[in-house]
């Protein structure tokens, strides 16, 4: 019964971002600092028509896969192209509003193709970061074509 508009819909923004990836003994052996771990993932087929609900779907084969649940994730990074689509998938797997994009999504600071999930990996770290321990994220989006994608990343503690 509701519309997607320019009001609740993601801005088309320039953005840039990396994440660096390495085996833990590379990013020792060069001194680098272990920031996150990646612990899991899933991609996961939806309606095209309906691609905008691809984390409601990747979430719940993220969990399974790793044998966790919503309680044991203490941050998720639910990209929002549409703010239809972000309500639909709290809402659909019951996750704590609380939990979901502390810092703001898409919406907020920007849906900037190409670099979103660099965006929001980048977030999630530096949020798990602040909250000092020990503590697993999820960062998720749908994807055109009707994909939805999950990623489980543990915050290994302060250093």
């Amino acid at each position: 019964g509701g519309s997607t508009t320019a009001g609740n819909s993601s801005q088309v923004s320039d953005g840039a971002a990396a994440v660096l990836m390495a085996r833990r003994s590379e990013a020792a052996r060069r001194g680098l600092r272990v920031f996150g771990v990646v612990r899991g993932y899933a991609v996961v087929g939806c309606p095209p028509d309906i691609m905008g609900i691809g984390p409601a779907v990747a979430i719940p084969e993220l969990l399974k896969k790793t044998g966790l649940t919503i309680d044991d994730i203490d941050v998720f990074e639910i990209n929002e192209a549409f703010a239809s689509q972000a309500y639909y998938t709290v809402k659909k797997l019951g996750i704590p509003s609380e939990k979901v994009n502390p810092l703001g999504g898409a919406i907020a600071l920007g849906h900037p193709l190409g670099c979103t999930g660099a965006r929001q990996i980048a977030t999630l770290l530096h949020e798990l970061e602040r909250r000092g321990k020990r503590a697993f994220g999820v960062v998720s989006m749908c994807m055109g074509t009707g994909m939805g994608a999950a990623c489980l990343i543990e915050y290994p503690g302060p250093a």
